[in-house]
């Protein structure tokens, strides 16, 4: 965390920022929705701890990070804003009670032993179960297939409040479609769990789409945040 956030930066982005409210309203309105039904998470992975802080002068209350280390310590940082912590990177069982401690939510729960791993007496936190779109079983995320046995573990797991699914769209064909799907599989989810209607997918490049496939939560890192610095 040792980089410097210039305050000459922070123009430009409270400038990015703006730009992204809009295109976030402009895609709700689009989709016969309302902005007010999308949180978008800002994702600030290899950026310092003050551009956070930049963040929230700005409004922002949703931060999302991929590694636990750099999570934990911007977190501990900057513990006077306010801020909700979203974890949305790979998540060892071993890291899982660390991440717990400061973490509102975790959107990357895609396997049993994590989810037992997660269980706790004490506060609940914001569960994701992130599905897997591509065919290949390394990249994050549940088989379609083994969708609703997680679910059904996670439901019964204490200190996990199941909210929906997160999904990234593959590289390899159009966004929307894929968004589709995760809006078919949530359909399943809802079936077990009335009350977990979230959908944590759109990036970037990608969130117009999810917009209209129902997303509920935007993970937004280089078109609010910069490029990540050298």
């Amino acid at each position: 965390m040792t980089s410097e956030h210039h305050p000459d930066a922070s123009g430009a982005l409270a400038d990015r920022l703006e730009r992204v409210r809009e295109g976030v309203a402009a895609a709700a309105e689009a989709a016969g929705r309302g902005a007010d039904e999308i949180t978008t998470i800002v994702v600030t992975k290899f950026h310092p701890a003050s551009l956070v802080a930049e963040l929230a002068r700005l409004g922002v209350r949703d931060i999302g990070e991929n590694r636990h280390q750099e999570a934990r310590e911007k977190a501990a940082e900057l513990a006077g804003l306010d801020l909700r912590w979203h974890f949305i990177g790979q998540l060892q069982g071993k890291k899982a009670r660390q991440v717990r401690a400061y973490a509102s939510a975790i959107h990357s729960i895609d396997r049993e032993s994590l989810v037992d791993a997660l269980r706790s007496d004490e506060a609940s936190v914001d569960a994701f179960v992130q599905v897997n779109l591509t065919d290949d079983p390394g990249r994050g995320g549940v088989a379609s297939d083994a969708l609703e046995a997680l679910v059904e573990r996670v439901l019964a797991t204490p200190g996990l409040r199941l909210r929906g699914l997160m999904a990234v769209a593959p590289l390899d064909e159009p966004p929307r479609p894929a968004f589709a799907r995760v809006r078919a599989m949530s359909e399943r989810v809802r079936a077990l769990a009335p009350d977990a209607t979230a959908l944590s997918m759109g990036m970037s490049h990608d969130y117009a789409d999810a917009i209209l496939e129902g997303a509920t939560h935007l993970r937004i890192g280089t078109a609010i945040t910069g490029n990540r610095p050298a």
